[in-house]
């Protein structure tokens, strides 16, 4: 059967290579059982050794399924001594690292010495990656075992060294050249909508009739991309409304009543929900590539498009200003009378009128500080979300008070939305600016916002 890998353009006979790559391994699965008995009887590590010591491709693709299928077979405490045995077991050989660079600076002119320090400083993990995935779902798999390690990590932080070469590879396996865009609708194979509805983590889709609302109606769109490794399963997705105006509010989007719209009529695209859908590929840019490529595929269906803009959560403004209320010598305490000072330091956050009225006239600002002056240790902006559009950029253009009034958007940011604007003419000079000084592009009306907090007299970067 063959599987449409791209945009329409071209096909690409999945089914043939996977069924080739099949045949290989069991042929190479018979070459090695018929020299050493099952190696499935053999330590993870010790075939790993033996993966890396071997040369003839059958055997190795075979190995490396075994290998893998050992992997997933193991159990969590299996699984964990593996990670650690790649940290200690897999690295580069320092001593021929030192050695060859001692050889290279004696002859800097040597090229081949060159080469030679390149090669040797790999860590052996690379090329046993590399080969794994050379097994029928390898990349799949190796995807599924990153996310094994980024939960291993939290509990042995120096498994970091062995995730980064993990990383390194898979920046370069999903690189933007191998990913496909496509729009998903209402005549998307079942399997594909199903996966949305699971991997929807901004808000919730509540069944098969909600999901009809945001992808079958006129004035909506959803685009995924894919990589032709991971066949009818989704890297990203994210979903846009078609609108008049800028929204400040998450409800009269999703909401069931709402009064669809002409796309002729619509001013502005909205995306309002961007879902990563692999944790083993966390760290792995898309979303940016995705974004700017729907914005171009949108300008080309719908040239009455003029604006267009997200309607984001701010996910770390609760915890902060928790955090903030707890601190001694705030630099927001100045702006708040006993009263409502208690009222923002509560858990319980109050959301009735008289409250919401008040509170209204000064939480805003704190999420423009929050969002333009509190950094990372790294400088960069605390906020995930922001730190995302801001470094894609995109211009902080509002800040709305009970912009989402579920449970969890009062949980993680009490209510407030932003609007991040991606104005084709400023993207690449906001970008620039923010990866050379840090520089955060705002809005005049954000600006005052934010100006309206006093700077702290020392700034501490957040943990």
């Amino acid at each position: 059967m063959a599987t449409r890998t791209d945009d329409g353009h071209g096909i690409m006979n999945t089914s043939f290579f996977g069924e080739l790559l099949t045949s290989i391994t069991e042929q190479g699965r018979a070459l090695i059982e018929a020299r050493r008995g099952r190696p499935g009887d053999k330590p993870l590590a010790d075939l790993c050794e033996d993966l890396l010591s071997g040369r003839g491709e059958a055997s190795g693709v075979a190995l490396a399924g075994e290998v893998l299928s050992s992997y997933q077979q193991s159990t969590r405490e299996e699984k964990l001594a593996f990670f650690l045995a790649l940290r200690d077991n897999f690295g580069a050989d320092l001593d021929l690292v030192r050695e060859t660079a001692a050889a290279l600076n004696a002859d800097p002119e040597d090229k081949g010495l060159l080469r030679r320090l390149h090669s040797v400083s790999e860590p052996r993990r690379q090329e046993l990656v590399r080969r794994l995935n050379l097994a029928p779902g390898g990349t799949k798999a190796l995807v599924a075992m990153r996310s094994d390690l980024l939960d291993f990590m939290r509990e042995v932080p120096d498994l970091r060294e062995v995730d980064r070469d993990f990383e390194h590879l898979f920046s370069s396996w999903f690189n933007r050249g191998f990913l496909v865009m496509r729009r998903i609708d209402w005549q998307t194979p079942a399997n594909i909508l199903e996966k949305i509805i699971a991997y929807e983590a901004v808000h919730e889709i509540d069944g098969w009739e909600d999901l009809r609302r945001r992808i079958g109606l006129e004035d909506r769109r959803l685009y995924a991309f894919f990589h032709p490794a991971l066949v009818d399963d989704l890297l990203i997705f994210v979903e846009v409304a078609l609108t008049r105006e800028i929204p400040g509010a998450i409800g009269p989007i999703l909401t069931e009543e709402r009064a669809e719209i002409a796309t002729g009529d619509a001013t502005t695209a909205v995306f309002y929900s961007i879902s990563n859908c692999q944790k083993g590929l966390r760290g792995i840019s898309f979303g940016n590539f995705l974004i700017k490529q729907v914005v171009e595929e949108l300008r080309r269906e719908l040239p009455s498009l003029k604006t267009f803009v997200t309607l984001s959560p701010v996910p770390g403004f609760a915890r902060w200003l928790g955090q903030e209320m707890n601190r001694e010598e705030s630099p927001i305490g100045g702006l708040l009378d006993d009263e409502l000072f208690d009222e923002l330091k509560k858990t319980d956050w109050p959301m009735d009128v008289e409250n919401a009225d008040r509170l209204g006239d000064i939480v805003p600002g704190l999420c423009a500080h929050y969002l333009t002056r509190v950094k990372d240790r790294k400088g960069r902006p605390l906020d995930p979300v922001a730190r995302f559009h801001i470094g894609n950029g995109a211009r902080l253009e509002r800040v709305n008070w009970q912009g989402d009034l579920s449970v969890n958007g009062l949980a993680q940011a009490h209510g407030l939305m932003v609007n991040y604007l991606y104005d084709l003419k400023y993207i690449e000079k906001n970008h620039e600016s923010y990866a050379a000084q840090g520089t955060v592009a705002t809005s005049s009306a954000v600006a005052r916002l934010a100006k309206a907090v006093p700077e702290p007299k020392h700034l501490t970067p957040a943990s």
